[in-house]
């Protein structure tokens, strides 16, 4: 992937007279499927957006928890993901840092590859950025296939255009191929 913009061409704000301004939003993936400590993966997940204030991340709006199997191995216990959007000063290296702290906070292991885990931050986008960015790829190379990604990320910026692919998160909501079992939870 080339590399078309610097992070110092992107300002982290995510609003436009009170509304969610789709080109410079700060975009993060929340997933969990192993509760660890906490009753259940939706109390672990409102924990860590709890805990997004303490790191200098606020949220300007969130999707509803969505369900699904997990992925590639459908034996594991099932997911509870979610996608925020996030207004903060930190640049995208310095975001990744904090949500891998938060991670680390709530017990995150990295045994093996898409093994259950208490909590998952992915950074999906920030701004327009796109490209490698000394190891961080953004967009995230792979959320545009996942339907427990952009199905909550249609939810609350339908019309955000993925900067690659150039689709909207509504579209690819309905093209995704990867856990496409997902639904909003009640």
């Amino acid at each position: 992937m080339e590399k078309v913009s610097s992070e110092m061409d992107v300002q982290p704000s995510v609003e436009i007279d009170g509304e969610p301004d789709r080109d410079s939003a700060v975009i993060v993936a929340l997933g969990c499927n192993d509760k660890g400590a906490w009753v259940d993966c939706r109390e672990a997940l409102e924990a860590a957006l709890a805990r997004f204030r303490c790191e200098g991340i606020d949220i300007v709006a969130r999707s509803s928890w969505w369900s699904s199997a997990a992925w590639p191995d459908p034996t594991d216990p099932p997911f509870l993901n979610g996608v925020v959007l996030v207004k903060t000063e930190h640049d995208a290296h310095a975001l990744m840092a904090a949500l891998g702290r938060i991670e680390d906070a709530f017990g995150r292991q990295r045994s093996v590859a898409n093994a259950p885990r208490t909590l998952d931050l992915d950074l999906i986008a920030y701004g327009r950025l796109t490209g490698d960015l000394d190891g961080l790829i953004l967009p995230h190379p792979r959320a545009h296939q996942r339907l427990f990604v952009v199905g909550p990320l249609a939810e609350i910026l339908p019309d955000w255009i993925e900067p690659v692919s150039g689709q909207s998160a509504k579209l690819l909501a309905r093209e995704a191929s990867v856990g496409v079992d997902a639904r909003p939870t009640p």
